[in-house]
Parts: structure tokens; C-alpha cells; sequence
């Protein structure tokens, strides 16, 4: 008779060897075959979709003057191409080459003596077998010696390199004229998802005629390149590692 609790077991069982024979079945159909790629459809019809939603520029009512070429609320005689309001588009070089290299040595050294004695002490040094043991000198009744030392040594070697590029968004004009910044792009290759965002304050005199700036320009600049998915999971220590080399003195 079998009980209830080994049924639920079998059950799960069944479950997990049924998934993976599914899973299985389908790499087996494409043997030989290329990945198929997947059809064009609407993404705004695909399930969790999010309309985007960006920060925009007041707007600005149409102006025109008679018999001139100057076009309202250009900063030049022709249109400038490069971000100058919020919601506008500008590539950020990103160019990150940080070496440093540091050493520290440090010894220290301490030697220290102290002799106490009486040879004579009012005739009392002839007593002090009475209340010390006979073996006990007048001459060297203290006798004591110190010696420290220690000596550390560290030493830091740094060395890191970031090249890419990034696409960032002004999100605010501050009232100096200098424009705030943010860009985030994600990648995804197989099952690890790279992650880079950049953010900061740039003026607009940096910006280059292609509508891009380097990040060595970037003033209060926030560069993150990280990533999550399987090989990051792996090469992080597990939360309870983590809580232990927080808790643990030693």
C-alpha cells in the first residue's frame, strides 16, 4: 500500500523527467538543422509590454518672423545636431584606463631593561632571607627585560581597462546650461546579461560635432559595468558565506 506521501513524491518525479524529456525531444527534432529564428511579430502585442516612458522638453510654441532666416530657438545659423534639451540623444565614449600601484613597509624595534638592587639597605639586606627565598640577592632583587618588535609590509597593484560606447539621455538642463545625463544598455548572450550604465553632468561646449563626448568629460560620473545570470551567480560566494565574513571576528 502506498502512501500518500510517496505518491506526491513519485508525482514530482514524473513532472521533472516529463520537462526534461519535452525539453529533450524538441533538441532532438533540430538535429542537424540551424536554429530557427524567430518570427517578426508586434511587440506591442507581446505579453508584459511597458510603453516607454522618457523625460521630454516643454513645448515650445511656434514662432516665425517674416523676410529671416533665423530659426527660432536655434543656438546657429543651421541646426545643430548635438543634445541640447531633455529627451535628447548623445553617444558617450566610454574610456576607462586606471593603473595604481602602491607599496608600504613598515618596521618597528624596541628593547627594554630595568635592574633593581640594594647591596646595602640599613643592615635590612641581611634579613631578606627571612621573607624571601634563600637563593634571593641584595645586589639584583629586580631584574626585568622587554623586547618588541614588528614589522608589516603591503603592497596594491590595480590595473583596469574599459573601451565601448553607450547611448545616454539628457535628463534635465540645469539653470547653467550644463545638461544631466544617463545611459544604460544591456546584453544578453546565452544565459548572462551585461549590464553598463553611465550618468553624470556634461556641458554642451564638450560635446563633439557628432554628437559625442568622452567620458574623461564627464563631471560627478558614475560608471558601472557589471553583469548577473548564471557565471556571475557562480562566482559570487553564497549568502550564507557572505553573512559569515560579516559576523565571524576571525
Amino acid at each position: 500500500m502506498f502512501t500518500p506521501r510517496f505518491l506526491r513524491r513519485i508525482g514530482v518525479l514524473s513532472l521533472v523527467l516529463g520537462l526534461a524529456a519535452c525539453g529533450a525531444a524538441d533538441r532532438l527534432a533540430n538535429v542537424g538543422r540551424a536554429p530557427a529564428l524567430s518570427a517578426i511579430e508586434d511587440p506591442t502585442s507581446q505579453a508584459g509590454y511597458k510603453p516607454v516612458r522618457m523625460p521630454m522638453p516643454d513645448a515650445e510654441p511656434a514662432a516665425f518672423a517674416s523676410n529671416s532666416l533665423w530659426r527660432h530657438g536655434s543656438r546657429a545659423f543651421f541646426k545643430d545636431q548635438r543634445a541640447a534639451r531633455v529627451g535628447d540623444i548623445l553617444t558617450v565614449r566610454v574610456r576607462v584606463t586606471d593603473q595604481a600601484q602602491f607599496r608600504n613597509q613598515t618596521e618597528r624595534s624596541r628593547q627594554n631593561g630595568e635592574n633593581l638592587g640594594a647591596e646595602s639597605l640599613m643592615g635590612f639586606e641581611t634579613r631578606l632571607d627571612r621573607v624571601l627565598p634563600d637563593d634571593v640577592r641584595a645586589d639584583a632583587l629586580v631584574g626585568v627585560d622587554s623586547d618588541s618588535s614588528s614589522r608589516g609590509e603591503g603592497s596594491t597593484r590595480r590595473s583596469e581597462q574599459l573601451t565601448t560606447n553607450v547611448a545616454a539621455v539628457v535628463t534635465q538642463l540645469l539653470p547653467n546650461g550644463n545638461l544631466v545625463i544617463e545611459g544604460k544598455q544591456e546584453i544578453r548572450v546565452n544565459f548572462e546579461v551585461r549590464e553598463l550604465i553611465v550618468a553624470g553632468v556634461v556641458r554642451p561646449e564638450d560635446i563633439d560635432a557628432d554628437n559625442t563626448i568622452d567620458s574623461t568629460k564627464i563631471a560627478q560620473a558614475r560608471i558601472a559595468y557589471g553583469g548577473r545570470g548564471h557565471l556571475t551567480d557562480v562566482q559570487q560566494p553564497r549568502y550564507g558565506q557572505q553573512v559569515m565574513d560579516i559576523l565571524l571576528p576571525f
